[in-house]
Parts: structure tokens; C-alpha cells; sequence
């Protein structure tokens, strides 16, 4: 397909996710056109590649957010604002993903390692998100993560052994997802640990930073997103 026939063909793809985003309230105005100049950031880094993991992020966050939500509600655990993500939402969960896919569009010898790190920014997002939202639901005890003692369902740096396994699943299946177009190899286990890195860095500054106020559930996530970058871009730099 001619790249400009190919570049058309992406931004229908892109308005027509912007449509369905708007219209069945899943994101806010801003957050629509945030999230398609991302969509586009990685398409150009990553090709369909990228999208096809940011689809997928957003598909099973998307799933997980709706899944027992009257269940959520009654115990005080829903989404603010109805789960219709904001702007800053998107950045927190999109925004390295969106810088990754720049590097790799304006440095394209750098792509390879982008595109891991892409990889591993949504893999830590997909973690963070499974934990919480399922984890909130199917949890049966709940800990602190600083000190493994009994805390609250739902407070910022709690986790359960359920959510913890289940967003472990959600890092495997993206990083299957990636490797079905990338190739299988190591870098599967590398995005297993760089999910997993990001979730739990999640959950400490969760239980310090965010608990003192000092951080916002924003600052969190990108946060959380941008560690599973690094390590996936570290783990690729020294093993691979």
C-alpha cells in the first residue's frame, strides 16, 4: 500500500476510534483529540504495530474498568466522572507511549529499541489497570506494599495476590501481542518483568507519595508507564 494511501487509511482508523470514544463516553472532548495525535505519534514510529498494542491497552482497559461496575460503585471503588477518561488520563497512560513513537519517527535507527519501549510502557499500564480493576473485585485479601500487613480494598499502595495475577496476565498477553509482529524471543520476558516493574513502582509511590499528597493519581501512572519503558529499554541494552 503507498505510504500515502496508508496514512489516509490510519487517520480513518484513528477518527472513527475518536467517533466511537466520544459518542459512547469513554473519553472526554479532550481526551479524544489527545488521544488521536498519540494514535498517530505511533503510528508514525511504529506502524500498526504500535496501534495494535495501544488498541489493546485500551480494549482491555476499557473491559476491566466496566467489568462489576455497580458492584465498584456500591463499594465506593468506581472510575471518577463515570469511567470517562480525561485528557490527563490519557497522557498518564499514553504519553511515553506517544514519546516512544516520536524517537522512533524523527530517529529511525532508534526504532527497534522505541518500539520495545512502546512495548513496555503499555505493558505497565495494562498491569497497573487488570490490578486494580479486577484486583478491587476479586481480591480477597489486601496488603500494603511497603509493609505485607492487612490494609483498605482500594487505597492508593494496596494490592491484593488476585490483582497482582491478573495483571500479570494482562502484561503476557501484550507482550504476546508484540512478539507476534516483532518475533518471539526474550523480549517477551522482558516486557513480563517491565510490567511488572511499573505495576509495583505503581503501587509504592501509591502508598508513599500519592497517600502524602505529594504526587497526583496522574503523576502516578505516567510514572508507572514511563518504568516499564526504561526497563524494557534496559533489559534489551544489557541482555540483548
Amino acid at each position: 500500500m503507498p505510504t500515502l494511501l496508508r496514512l489516509g487509511f490510519v487517520l480513518v482508523l484513528l477518527g472513527l476510534g475518536m467517533g466511537y470514544s466520544a459518542r459512547a463516553g469513554k473519553l472526554t472532548t479532550a481526551a479524544v483529540w489527545v488521544g488521536g495525535a498519540l494514535g498517530l505519534l505511533i503510528y508514525l514510529g511504529t506502524g500498526f504495530g504500535g496501534l495494535t498494542l495501544l488498541a489493546l491497552f485500551f480494549g482491555l482497559g476499557t473491559v476491566a474498568s466496566s467489568w462489576r461496575v455497580a458492584d465498584k460503585r456500591r463499594l465506593g471503588l468506581a472510575e471518577e466522572n463515570r469511567g470517562r477518561r480525561t485528557a490527563g488520563q490519557v497522557v498518564a497512560n499514553a504519553g511515553v507511549a506517544g514519546l516512544a513513537g516520536l524517537l522512533a519517527w524523527q530517529w529511525p535507527p532508534w526504532a527497534p529499541l522505541a518500539h520495545l519501549m512502546l512495548a513496555g510502557s503499555f505493558a505497565a499500564a495494562t498491569a497497573d489497570t487488570l490490578a486494580s480493576e479486577l484486583g478491587n473485585v476479586y481480591g480477597r485479601r489486601y496488603y500494603n506494599i511497603l509493609t505485607l500487613k492487612p490494609d483498605t480494598r482500594g487505597l492508593n499502595g494496596v494490592v491484593s495476590l488476585e490483582g497482582t495475577a491478573l495483571g500479570l496476565a494482562g502484561t503476557a498477553g501484550l507482550a504476546a501481542c508484540y512478539c507476534l509482529g516483532a518475533g518471539w524471543g526474550p523480549a517477551f520476558w522482558w516486557l513480563l518483568v517491565a510490567g511488572t516493574a511499573g505495576n509495583l513502582a505503581d503501587s509504592v509511590l501509591g502508598a508513599t507519595l500519592e497517600r502524602r499528597g505529594y504526587l497526583r493519581n496522574n503523576a502516578v501512572n505516567f510514572l508507572n508507564t514511563l518504568t516499564g519503558a526504561l526497563v524494557a529499554g534496559g533489559l534489551r541494552h544489557w541482555l540483548g
